[in-house]
């Protein structure tokens, strides 16, 4: 599964723009589906028979897009003015290289110069709008032959593995739960699952509203990651989760107050199988689940996720246990949810 995260973290895909992570997806999937299709907001909506025949009663989420930046213009002398997409932190952009536009042109980001800052301009994070991108271009005329207004832009950042056991990428958010649906694909499965590779979470979880519309599960299990910041000088409580602790099982955060019978059946899952877990100590954050939950007439959802350091930056840490343990866990999670299907389908 490794081998798979590294590659789709090399991909781009910023929000609204996911095409090339839907292209590698849809190659390794049409495999292994019985069906599967693309929607109008960009979802890939993909179907697996198992061995109990339950329809779309079980739904499995991660979404495929990333934070970036969009072009917005471009100055007469040729650089480009943008604004981000999605939650970045504007305090670790300067000087960060991106590609931009399908065609992949360089760029970085750049402010003034430190000797041309006030000292009440250093004691701030820049604002948006003084930033820039340099593409090495000596005018407007030349730069738009390399990029336009609308073009995407993704950081750039090697996947590699460092230290005791972490993983260190751009886009592990959430390509790490795209990466578990993948594998499980490949296999043999104790029930028919729908898989949603969803579009635009970053912006608002917009995708993951299409996806359930149409599938309307009643079950959903999101895999994300979320927010780590076990770091010096943080307060315990602050630090909501470390990576290597094992996946982040919510009953709560700032957008969905999570099923307490899937949140109980995951931890159990968990300590029954010696599978390390955690929770959120620190209720904030959200994603597609909050969307999900709310579709139709409502739609009973968990979340499973990986404690990832410096998430929305150009470079993302977390741990390989923690991605092969989500991996673990649902496949336990899938093996109980057909039980449990079953008792139903005969009481």
């Amino acid at each position: 599964m490794l081998n798979t995260l590294k590659e789709l973290c090399c991909l781009n895909g910023v929000s609204g723009d996911e095409d090339e992570v839907r292209r590698y997806i849809t190659a390794k999937a049409v495999k292994h589906a019985d069906h599967l299709h693309a929607d109008a907001l960009g979802n890939l909506i993909v179907f697996k028979k198992g061995r109990k025949s339950t329809g779309n009663r079980l739904m499995l989420a991660a979404h495929m897009d990333e934070v970036g930046v969009i072009v917005t213009r471009i100055t007469d002398e040729g650089f480009l003015k943008f604004d981000f997409v999605g939650g970045v932190d504007r305090r670790v952009a300067i000087g960060k290289p991106l590609l931009i536009g399908h065609n992949k042109v360089p760029g970085v980001i750049g402010l003034k110069a430190i000797h041309l800052t006030t000292r009440e301009e250093r004691k701030k994070a820049p604002k948006t709008e003084s930033l820039y991108i340099d593409v090495g271009a000596r005018d407007r005329e030349s730069a738009g032959k390399l990029v336009e207004p609308g073009d995407c832009g993704a950081f750039v950042c090697e996947p590699e593995e460092f230290g005791d056991g972490l993983f260190k990428a751009r886009a592990i958010d959430d390509r790490v739960g795209c990466a578990v649906m993948l594998k499980l694909l490949e296999e043999d499965l104790p029930l028919d699952v729908t898989f949603a590779f969803t579009a635009q979470e970053e912006v608002g979880t917009r995708g993951a509203f299409g996806a359930a519309f149409s599938v309307t599960p009643e079950i959903a299990l999101v895999l994300e990651t979320t927010t780590a910041a076990g770091l010096p000088g943080v307060e315990g409580h602050r630090r909501v989760c470390a990576p290597g602790r094992g996946p982040v099982i919510s009953y709560m955060d700032g957008a969905t107050i999570y099923d307490r019978e899937l949140f109980e059946t995951l931890r159990r899952l968990s300590e029954e199988n010696g599978i390390p877990w955690q929770t959120k100590e620190y209720i904030a954050g959200g994603n597609d689940a909050r969307t999900i939950q709310r579709t139709k007439a409502g739609v009973r959802v968990a979340a499973m996720s990986a404690a990832v350091r410096y998430l929305h930056a150009p470079a993302s840490v977390g741990s390989t246990a923690d991605f092969e343990n989500m991996l673990r866990l649902t496949r336990l999670f899938l093996s109980e949810m057909a039980q449990q299907i079953q008792k139903e389908d005969f009481s």
